[in-house]
């Protein structure tokens, strides 16, 4: 223990009193983020002034396979695509193609929201920017967990069904689903797939050789990492995500190496290629891109102090100790990525994990960042792995109480007429669920359109279940309350850690 705390003290010592971190120093940061926080492997590159200065891979792609990462390992950068895919529309706006301010039905006439006026109203720009109205992760059950049969058909249609949870364009609520959206208008303007378009316009020029706009369009899948989540206590290797009904919002997989070239092309402003001759698109649609649109609720604090936050077109906008910054984050099933520019600076970092733990990512970039902006840096590996812990003990004691009575409750055999809440529910826009009674008695959860969520659920109080999920990995049990005359069924997560985008909130269930 004492030792321990020796060398936290060394490492913090030694870099607060730092410039611009060396080559060592980052791969000592790098190593003791993966032991810190249990990630098998991390990609990290550093662009400054148009060139690459570090690009680098530690660890290993997986734990049941550990080949070293290195620079060229793909990993799925989740929602970093989703500036690809605004890229996209700003080179269809460049070719006159469409305006950041078209109504959506201009070129998908079936877009229909909740309500009538919204749906009229809503224009291209407000599919990018994350102020619909709808909640946090609305309708995100249609694309998660892998493995529905929901289309992007689908997905459009049932955006209907989706109730606001505050006023058109009052207030920013992040969401996947409109990107789905805004992939489809490239498609109709453009006459290619949203893959075709990000591959063909945009990774071609780049020359990102070893990427590609989805999973399964990999053509070399011969260094590519493994997802990975801690479960059960043991950090496991998990199934990909495949679905490219998610692309435009989360598909892309690169590298550092290639993101490396995307990132130099954003910081020159859409200048690319050799002495930056080419424009894949224009600095006014790029200025566009990089304009706040949306602002988020922000509080200055320690150590940048910004003194705003918002959201752009596909980006993420503050301020860092007078810094302008422009990034954004990505997050799959055991796999979270960040991309971090500051223009005035010229300076990109790029970090991709195999491990769904953000805290990682956020301490190798605020250290890296740091010391180009000449801040006295934080010792984020600690900071963040302690900040880490608080939270999820307290997930864990709010989940721990929730299965302590749901044991008593089998110890003390309460025999609950299961038959009475068996039967097939609908909702609106996720479908049929069954609920149904096993050959041991027990009551089981199993959706229809969306198959991996399934689970057998415990009686915990009065007409509520808690549902454990058979996939343990998802760490997203939840609550399964009735209504008093059973008819009706609402859900919510146990755990307040739960990724959003198990909206199950958002849910309505009517019996058949």
């Amino acid at each position: 223990m004492k030792k321990s705390f020796f060398l936290c003290l060394t490492f913090a010592a030694h870099f607060s009193a730092m410039a611009q971190l060396s080559a060592q120093q980052i791969d000592q940061l790098v190593q003791r983020t993966l032991t810190t926080f249990d990630v098998p492997g991390i990609a990290v590159a550093v662009v400054k002034d148009g060139k690459i200065v570090h690009a680098k891979g530690y660890g290993i792609r997986s734990i049941n396979n550990p080949t070293p990462v290195d620079e060229n390992t793909l990993f799925g950068i989740a929602s970093n695509s989703k500036a690809f895919t605004t890229a996209a529309l700003a080179m269809l706006v460049d070719e006159g193609k469409l305006k950041w301010d078209d109504k959506v039905t201009q070129h998908i006439p079936e877009f229909k929201m909740y309500d009538d006026y919204v749906t009229k109203e809503f224009t291209i720009r407000d599919l990018l920017t994350h102020r619909s109205g709808l909640g946090l992760g609305a309708g995100d059950l249609m694309i998660w967990p892998d493995k529905n049969n929901f289309t992007t058909q689908d997905i459009i249609h049932n955006l209907r069904y989706l109730k606001p949870v505050s006023s058109f364009r009052s207030k920013y609520d992040y969401d996947n689903l409109l990107y789905i959206v805004a992939g489809e208008i490239i498609h109709r303007t453009s006459g290619l797939s949203w893959d075709e378009f990000i591959e063909q316009r945009i990774m071609k020029p780049l020359e990102m050789n070893h990427s590609a706009a989805s999973y399964v369009r990999l053509k070399d899948t011969s260094n590519i990492i493994m997802p990975h989540v801690p479960t059960d206590g043991k950090l496991k290797a998990i199934a990909r995500y495949k679905s490219q009904v998610f692309d435009p919002a989360a598909g892309i997989y690169s590298s550092v190496a290639d993101l490396s070239q995307w990132v130099i092309m954003q910081l020159n402003k859409g200048k690319y290629g050799s002495e930056n001759k080419n424009q894949l698109f224009s600095e006014k649609q790029h200025a566009e891109m990089w304009t706040p649109q949306t602002l988020q609720p922000n509080k200055p604090a320690a150590p940048y102090f910004s003194h705003f936050k918002a959201y752009g077109l596909g980006w993420q906008i503050t301020e860092v100790k007078g810094n302008l910054q422009i990034g954004h984050t990505g997050g799959l099933d055991g796999i979270v990525t960040q991309v971090t520019m500051l223009p005035e600076l010229n300076l990109g970092i790029i970090v991709l994990t195999n491990q769904q733990n953000g805290a990682a990512f956020n301490a190798i970039t605020n250290t890296i960042k740091d010391s180009y902006i000449g801040l006295k840096s934080e010792d984020y590996v600690a900071q963040y792995s302690a900040q880490r812990k608080e939270k999820e003990d307290n997930a864990d004691k709010i989940t721990e109480e929730v299965w302590q009575t749901v044991e008593q409750n089998l110890k003390k055999r309460i025999r609950i007429p299961v038959e009475l809440y068996a039967g097939t529910f609908t909702d609106n826009w996720l479908g049929d669920i069954e609920l149904s009674i096993d050959k041991k008695g027990k009551l089981r959860f199993a959706s229809k359109r969306s198959p991996q969520l399934k689970g057998e659920m415990f009686y915990y109080k009065d007409q509520t279940f808690a549902l454990k999920w058979d996939n343990r990995s998802f760490l997203a049990d939840a609550f399964v309350m009735f209504n008093p005359d059973l008819k009706g069924i609402k859900m919510k997560a146990i755990s307040p850690l739960t990724d959003f985008s198990y909206d199950f909130h958002d849910l309505d269930f009517v019996k058949k």
